[in-house]
């Protein structure tokens, strides 16, 4: 075995080969796989291995039609092919017009990134799949890339050709111990000795936290019993001139595909079972689970119903083995939260259909910095500690249970909640909010009318629409207020905090004590990173001279890694996080000043407190920090109260509000205002895959600086123009909004993807924000927008239809 590496991967699935062999293809042959085992031995050998194109989102949709790319070359290969069905095809059924409204949407979005699914109804399924009823059954979407592969030999031959390349492959040789030093390399203890590594991969499937405990940290993933068994020959599939389509079915939940010429039907049953939560056999591998038929019984029962051929056929084998699952049931493949050099690539409940999307995304991130995509729907920083494994076992035991039930718009599932509340949150429950989740926080969504309001489900607008434009109203009329929790709060201290920042911005940093900015920090390949309000505050009783940072609240790893990750060892700088100490609570409308100036010492006035500064103070009695910041477009404050103070402050606000029509609003309304004030999201408009000139954020941009981080790429892409360019259009369609990823159309031809929409209800305007090829992204230009199969004309905006002039906001 080698004694140095400048990769080292732990874990020979699916996972750990697919990183391999990418890092290969990314040119960096000098790494290394390490298996306890053999290659496969853990959940990979027992994967139904099937190979879909249908993704929830753009990116998952991009990572697997470069896994299916890839499984169809490995298969061609003469020096090692690979048994590959690729092209069956599949479907997956719907007994609900909302669920094929969500499958139109899906083959819109889809469309965006050159895949065509077929949406088709009930008879043409059966036509498709001649074993299934059409009893209960609308229609369904066909996916014509479907497939299987043969999961040993998909992996084999990934190692082989990394091999071939320079990579080394270490069978039978455990993991001991995992040992970083102080320039963040490390040492690889194994059973057959060490090696000295620059990066370490964590590619461990169900053994994820085994290696995780020898790093010190711990992943937010759980294992889930799944079981499948393969018929005897069926005579209808042996007498059939083509292979049978694979079927998911939500119905009743459970899939099958064609196994030789009998078929596999797996299940996903509700009296599910977590797997391993007390500990891993060490000897646990190439091994199943008891098998365990009566639990799957009623998931069997509508398998039947659905495909009465299974009732006459004989049970080959049963296979019942771990799979994993995440938080959100989507994995985490990127960088190790507050670990340098270190990467996982796991969580891969779908690891064979996905994988090799995975590989060729993370060995990007482990060579480049970031990838071809935005990864943050894979990121494992997009999980705060909350998410335990414990928690994670609620959400894997939901997830499970609705496998192949996707999340519609403001569907919140309830396990695993609530997770992190602030002082308010029963009191917002007091007032009839209904509550979204961001990063684990119960944030309020709306108020509701009465305890038994339920919005449907759809990708229509709701029956909340008349409630969220009564809190707009009265937002834009009187004043409003809400929580925002969560939000990710740095404070930097230290004589070099302003030109640490200066660095790591592309713009300017706001000068002078009490001034608050918007800035925006890119990655290396002058690409948009992140996104953060700057304040300066000065020194008081409350603290030494120093920075505020606040950006999104999901961004609180991602941003804390990033800048810290960027910090000298010379530089006198200390990042201290703040986030879960305090609390914001969001005063907007022109009332607002006039509630503030009722509960709080001091002169309010326009002249004395403007538009973008920042001053502590006491909101009754409780000690606060106010920035006169705006993401509605109304004059607003943003009030930082600490959590002990947090429901002092909100009764204070509310008696001084009662005669200025002050009225509770939730974050419905603001999505809704700031589309109108063209405002930007973080991960939805503001991704990696844009630099700030595309994005839209030229004023927020200086080249002209000596040095800041992504320079030299970004001169370089603005002096060769842009690609695409974010556009705010109006969409002629009242009935719904717009959602991320549907396909943007000019003369039947895709030339954009939707990021957000919502309507604007100040404007009475359906609004959409949406990357456009550059040449088509000019004011007035009439453009269509497939919202879920229904093609509505679409015009983008000259200028933000609410203010422009920043009128209201400066008052």
């Amino acid at each position: 075995m080698k004694s140095r590496t400048k990769v080292a991967i732990i874990g020979g699935g699916i996972a750990g080969c697919s990183t391999l062999y990418h890092l290969v293809q990314e040119g960096w042959t000098d790494v290394v796989l390490i298996e306890r085992d053999e290659l496969t031995s853990g959940t990979t050998w027992h994967s139904a291995a099937q190979v879909t194109n249908f993704g929830m989102n753009q990116t998952m949709v991009g990572l697997k039609s470069h896994s299916i790319a890839l499984y169809k070359k490995l298969r061609d290969d003469t020096d090692y092919p690979v048994g590959y069905h690729h092209g069956d095809g599949g479907i997956r059924l719907a007994n609900t017009e909302a669920q094929m409204q969500g499958y139109r949407h899906f083959a819109s979005m889809a469309r965006g990134m050159g895949v065509d699914y077929e949406i088709i109804d009930a008879e043409e399924c059966a036509k498709r799949h001649p074993l299934i009823s059409t009893d209960n059954l609308l229609g369904g979407l066909w996916d014509g890339q479907d497939g299987d592969i043969d999961p040993a030999q998909l992996c084999q031959a990934l190692a082989f050709h990394a091999r071939r390349a320079g990579a080394e492959v270490y069978r039978h040789t455990a993991v001991t111990a995992l040992k970083q030093h102080r320039d963040d390399t490390w040492t690889v203890e194994t059973t057959a000795g060490n090696i000295d590594a620059d990066i370490v991969v964590n590619a461990c499937g169900y053994r994820v936290n085994e290696v995780a405990a020898m790093m010190g940290v711990m992943h937010p993933v759980a294992s889930m019993e799944h079981q499948y068994f393969v018929t005897e020959d069926i005579p209808e599939i042996v007498s059939a001139d083509r292979r049978m389509p694979l079927l998911r079915c939500p119905i009743s939940d459970y899939y099958c595909r064609q196994e030789k010429n009998g078929l596999l039907v797996g299940f996903y049953e509700q009296d599910c079972k977590t797997w391993g939560m007390d500990g891993i056999d060490p000897g646990f591998t190439n091994a199943l689970c008891p098998d365990d038929l009566d639990r799957i019984m009623d998931v069997l029962e509508g398998a039947f119903e659905r495909m009465p051929v299974l009732q006459e056929v004989g049970i080959k084998r049963v296979v019942n083995g771990p799979i994993t699952y995440t938080t959100d049931g989507a994995p985490l493949v990127g960088p190790i939260p507050r670990k340098r050099n270190a990467f996982c690539i796991i969580g891969l409940r779908a690891g064979l259909g996905e994988g090799g999307g995975h590989g060729w995304l993370l060995a990007q991130q482990i060579v480049h910095g970031d990838a071809c995509f935005d990864t943050w729907c894979l990121d494992p920083r997009r999980f705060a500690p909350h998410a335990t494994v414990e928690l994670t076992a609620l959400k894997a035991t939901e997830d499970y249970q609705n496998e192949f039930r996707f999340h519609f718009p403001h569907e919140h599932r309830p396990a695993g909640r609530p997770a992190k509340t602030t002082p308010l949150t029963p009191v917002f429950a007091a007032e009839g909010a209904a509550f979204s989740v961001v990063n684990g926080w119960e944030r309020v969504d709306y108020i509701k009318p009465s305890a038994d309001f339920h919005p449907t489900l759809s990708f229509d607008f709701d029956e909340t629409f008349d409630l969220v434009a009564a809190e707009v109203k009265n937002v834009q009329t009187n004043v409003g207020l809400t929580e925002v929790n969560g939000f990710n709060r740095l404070e930097i201290t230290g004589a070099d905090r302003h030109r640490f920042l200066d660095r790591m911005i592309c713009g300017r940093l706001p000068k002078g004590d009490g001034r608050v900015g918007l800035a925006y920090l890119l990655n290396h390949h002058g690409m948009v990173k992140a996104e953060a309000t700057l304040a300066n505050l000065p020194k008081s009783d409350r603290g030494p001279e120093r920075v505020w940072y606040g950006s999104a609240a999901a961004s609180e790893l991602h941003d804390l890694d990033w800048l810290t990750a960027h910090k000298h060892a010379d530089e006198d700088v200390q990042i201290r996080s703040l986030t879960n100490e305090m609390t914001i609570l969001l005063l907007a409308g022109p009332n607002s000043r006039a509630v503030l100036s009722a509960c709080a010492r001091g002169d309010w006035s326009r002249e004395a407190f403007p538009w973008l500064f920042v001053r502590e103070c006491c909101i009754g009695f409780a000690p606060a920090t106010v920035m006169a910041v705006s993401f509605s477009g109304e004059l607003a404050y943003e009030i930082h109260v600490p959590n002990q103070s947090l429901y002092a402050a909100y009764l204070a606000l509310r008696s001084a509000g009662q005669k200025h029509g002050l009225s509770l609003f939730g974050a419905r309304a603001v999505d809704s205002m700031r589309l109108e004030k063209g405002f930007l999201h973080w991960k939805a408009e503001l991704i990696t895959e844009y630099d700030p000139f595309e994005t839209g954020l030229q004023r927020f941009v200086d080249l002209g600086k000596s040095e800041f981080i992504g320079q030299a790429a970004l001169t370089e892409r603005h002096t060769n123009g842009p690609k695409r360019t974010l556009c705010l259009m109006q969409v002629d369609c009242a009935s719904a909004p717009a959602h991320a990823g549907a396909a943007v159309l000019l003369n039947d031809q895709v030339v954009g993807s939707v990021t957000s929409g919502a309507w604007g209800h100040r404007t009475d305007m359906n609004l959409a924000f949406a990357f456009i090829d550059a040449e088509h992204a000019t004011p007035t230009t009439k453009l269509t927008v497939d919202i879920c199969g229904n093609h509505c004309r679409a015009t983008t905006l000259p200028d933000v239809p609410y203010d422009p002039q920043f009128t209201l906001l400066r008052a």
